[in-house]
C-alpha cells in the first residue's frame, strides 16, 4: 500500500533523480475509469502544489485531488499538506496551492480557480480541509453523509490523476468511476471498482478524490481518497471516512 501524494512527488522527481524509486508505481489514476461529462460533478476539485520542499533542498510540484465542502472550503486527504519530512501540518499552507473547480476540462477560460491559504488536519483519519482566500458562488458544495457507510453502498470517485504509466501527471480531464464499499473499518472504508471495470480504481494524483453518492444539486459524501495497491487493481482501495469527522468538517468548514 502507498500513499498517493507521496508516489505521485517522486514520479515527478523520478527524471531528475533516476534510480531513486526501487519499486514499480502504478499505472493511471481513476484507473479504467471514464470522462466526465461537463458540468457535472462542479465540486470535485483538482489541486496543484508548487515548489514544494526535500529534505535535501530541493523542490518538486505534485497534485491531489479534492471536493468543495463549504464555499470556502476544500476536502482532501491531510497528506497532500506535510512538511519537508513528510508528516502532515495545519496552518499556513506550506507551498503555493491552486484550486480548480467547476470544469472537468483543464483548459483556459474554464472554471473557479482559486488559492489555498490555511491548512486545518482532522488527526482522526488522513483528512484535512484547505481555506480559499475567498469563497466559491454558483457551486452547490458536498454535504457529508453523517451514517457510517455500509458494505455494498454504491458510491462514485471523481477525479484528476495520472492517465499514463509512461509519463505519469496530473489528468486534464477528470474521471469517474462506480464502486462499492466493501469494508468498513472505524476510520477508513474499503472500496472496490465496479463500473466501467472491477478494476475501476484510484491511482496517482488522487489522493483526496471524493466517493460521494450524488444526488439532484450535487452529493453526499462518503470517503475521501487515502492510498491503495498498484493500480488498476480489482482489490481495495483505503479511503477515509467523512462520517466520523463530520462534526469537526461543521465546526471549521463555515
Amino acid at each position: 500500500m502507498r500513499v498517493r501524494a507521496v508516489l505521485s512527488a517522486a514520479v515527478l522527481t523520478l527524471a531528475c533523480t533516476a534510480g531513486a524509486l526501487a519499486t514499480a508505481l502504478p499505472a493511471s489514476a481513476v484507473a479504467n475509469g471514464s470522462d466526465v461529462p461537463q458540468g457535472q460533478f462542479q465540486f470535485a476539485a483538482k489541486l496543484t502544489m508548487t515548489n514544494i520542499p526535500k529534505p535535501d533542498g530541493t523542490h518538486y510540484d505534485s497534485a491531489c485531488s479534492g471536493a468543495l465542502i463549504a464555499p470556502q472550503w476544500i476536502i482532501t486527504a491531510g497528506h497532500c499538506f506535510h512538511d519537508v519530512n513528510r508528516k502532515p501540518i495545519s496552518g499556513p499552507v506550506p507551498y503555493d496551492t491552486s484550486v480548480l473547480l467547476g470544469t472537468t476540462v483543464q483548459s483556459d477560460g474554464l472554471g473557479v480557480t482559486r488559492k489555498v491559504t490555511d491548512v486545518l488536519q482532522a488527526g482522526t483519519n488522513d483528512i484535512s480541509l484547505a481555506k480559499l482566500d475567498s469563497p466559491v458562488t454558483g457551486i452547490a458544495p458536498l454535504t457529508v453523509q453523517r451514517d457510517a457507510p455500509t458494505v455494498g453502498q454504491s458510491v462514485t470517485l471523481a477525479g484528476w490523476g495520472s492517465l499514463s504509466s509512461t509519463d505519469a501527471k496530473p489528468s486534464t480531464k477528470m474521471q469517474q468511476g462506480s464502486m462499492a464499499v466493501s469494508q468498513v473499518d472505524a476510520t477508513t472504508a474499503g472500496v472496490i471498482g465496479v463500473q466501467p471495470s472491477n478494476t475501476t480504481s484510484a491511482c496517482l494524483y488522487d489522493s483526496g478524490a471524493p466517493y460521494f453518492v450524488p444526488n439532484e444539486t450535487s452529493g453526499q459524501l462518503v470517503s475521501v481518497e487515502s492510498d491503495g495497491p498498484d493500480c488498476p487493481h480489482s482489490t481495495p482501495e483505503t479511503t477515509a471516512r467523512a462520517d466520523v469527522i463530520a462534526d469537526w468538517i461543521a465546526a471549521n468548514a463555515v
